[in-house]
């Protein structure tokens, strides 16, 4: 399999991490990808032109991260990161949309922010910022109340996007200090973090 890979995509790490934790990472080739520099090459694979995109060993082209998980996740015989069905799959499909939303919005504000000063629109910032704020308060009530995955133990689809979530905020708004206001996550992701599969895939700036 070869996936298209970005070293610093949250994305893209989801789908890393969920391999390493399903045993999968030896089958997959990353294949170096700038969605700017290199579009017209990734729009074969992706029309959208983003990564991750997957090529699987019988060619057929998936993408995007969340079907890209999905789809590892029936390669192996352990425990799913997606469960079957009934309560546990609709937490973790509402926990993965719910990370992948705080990252749709820090992501939205960061090209905002890469514009010229004169140009950028400051209560767009703050729109997105607010966003991700209040997706954050809701991960620290589940949090504190006990409800996220045990560190130590199997990792869901939603844990493991949570994860990659609050990796990418220290990435990219350190300064931020996240979690000063949400100390129940921060105790939970200072164990997750420690993970192989977190450690092995830090992004490197």
């Amino acid at each position: 399999m070869k996936l298209r890979y970005s070293p610093t995509s949250p994305y893209v790490r989801k789908v890393v991490v969920l391999a390493h934790e399903a045993g999968l990472a030896g089958r997959i080739e990353t294949v170096p990808t700038s969605p700017s520099d290199d579009e017209a090459s990734l729009a074969r694979d992706n029309p959208l032109g983003k990564v991750p995109a997957l090529t699987a060993d019988d060619g057929a082209v998936l993408y995007d991260s969340p079907v890209i998980c999905e789809y590892l996740d029936s390669l192996h015989g352990g425990q799913r990161a997606f469960p079957a069905a009934g309560p546990a799959r609709w937490t973790a499909l509402r926990r993965q949309a719910l990370a992948d939303g705080i990252l749709d919005a820090t992501i939205l504000r960061r090209y905002e922010e890469m514009q010229p000063a004169a140009t950028q629109h400051g209560d767009w910032i703050e729109r997105q910022k607010r966003k991700a704020e209040r997706g954050l308060d809701a991960l620290e009530a589940e949090a504190a109340a006990g409800a996220l995955a045990d560190p130590a133990g199997t990792l869901s689809i939603g844990d493991i996007a949570i994860a990659c979530a609050l990796g990418y905020l220290d990435l990219r708004y350190a300064g931020d200090a996240w979690r000063n206001r949400h100390p129940a996550l921060a105790a939970w992701y200072a164990k997750v973090e420690k993970r192989p599969s977190m450690t092995a895939t830090a992004p490197k700036v």
